[in-house]
């Protein structure tokens, strides 16, 4: 693809060469002179000025450099959108495999893949274009709209709601029982039955091995637009709004709320009936176990201001010298006190 066609479909302005080939996108550092690249923080614009690359994606304002530039208010989104002229992920003809297993009573919408060994349930409703790939499983009940795309190994349990345009990558499991117990006379625990389904909007991505429990009343929600990542743990009753990110390892206790527009960075926990509200952003590694207002950064465990706790660890890192620092001045007050102490007894004799 010539470098001006490319510029024209992002609807970005070139500066350079418009006759230049393109055949690629990569890296701002393994960029070679037929690819192009990106540069969207500021931390690497530096190399923007040394690469190899053929164009690189920047912001309009961007300084000018030697390699050609597509001038652009979003490079990031650019250059997903550039990567998708060049890649294609693997199409999958409508079709069902011969040894898919579905059952009669199953509603298959127009133009589905159902792949081998796929199990589909009684009841279970699917809407047009879905995808099930090998060995995905859904449960009695279940109920998937348009679009819906599910990666080998995905399960979706019982009676649970899927909108249009969702997808599950491999081993995402979608209302698996939540982790509720309760103890007998006997000092047993006791399974308490989920009754409630997961339910999930539109355009939501469940990525690897993650898992959104279902409730045991009510329902666990997942708002449209949220995305969550690999490895995250939703529990039951939880409710999660619009647009969200659950990034890898994030572990919502039961009955958790999180707003919408919300960013929960890699390894973050939240107590139990705890609140985040909108535009919150938890740093990695935080643990929430209060309610956070709306527009917050968090940091730390437990969790506080953002700018409080880069205050703090910036102290942490000078205990040990302070404390030598109070070691020595205690010693000094000794023996300041031991000489006001002495030249006290010389007066009194």
């Amino acid at each position: 693809m010539k470098l001006g066609e490319l510029a024209s479909r992002l609807g970005a302005e070139l500066r350079g060469d418009a006759d230049l080939e393109i055949t690629g996108v990569k890296g701002i550092e393994e960029a070679g002179p037929a690819e192009i690249t990106f540069v969207a923080n500021p931390r690497y614009a530096g190399l923007a000025r040394t690469t190899r690359a053929a164009a690189v994606l920047v912001e309009p304002e961007f300084q000018a450099i030697a390699p050609a530039t597509l001038r652009i208010k979003n490079p990031y989104h650019a250059f997903s959108r550039a990567l998708a002229f060049f890649y294609q992920p693997p199409a999958y003809a409508a079709g069902i495999h011969p040894t898919a297993v579905i059952d009669p009573t199953a509603i298959i919408g127009e133009g589905a893949h159902i792949g081998a060994y796929a199990v589909v349930g009684p009841g279970v409703h699917l809407g047009p274009h879905a995808t099930l790939l090998p060995h995905v499983v859904l449960y009695p009940g279940v109920r998937a709209g348009s679009h819906f795309f599910a990666h080998a190994h995905a399960v979706v349990r019982e009676h649970c709601i899927l909108g249009d345009h969702v997808t599950l990558e491999n081993g995402a499991i979608v209302g698996a029982d939540g982790f509720g117990f309760a103890k007998n006379e006997s000092g047993q625990w006791e399974k308490i039955p989920q009754s409630g389904p997961v339910r999930i909007g539109d355009r939501v991505d469940v990525q690897a091995n993650a898992c959104v429990d279902r409730a045991t009343v009510g329902a666990t929600e997942i708002g449209s637009g949220t995305k969550v990542d690999n490895l995250v743990q939703v529990g039951h009753g939880s409710r999660v709004g619009e647009n969200t990110l659950l990034c890898a390892q994030t572990g919502l206790a039961g009955s958790s709320v999180v707003g919408s527009n919300a960013i929960l960075a890699g390894q973050v926990g939240v107590a139990g009936h705890c609140t985040i509200g909108d535009g919150v952003i938890l740093t990695a590694q935080s643990g929430v176990s209060h309610d956070i207002p709306p527009g917050q950064m968090i940091s730390g465990s437990p969790g506080f201001d953002n700018r409080v706790w880069l205050r703090a660890v910036a102290i942490f890192q000078r205990l040990p010298d302070l404390v030598k620092r109070v070691s020595r001045l205690e010693a000094r007050m000794e023996k300041t006190s031991d000489r006001s102490s002495e030249a006290s007894r010389e007066n009194d004799v």
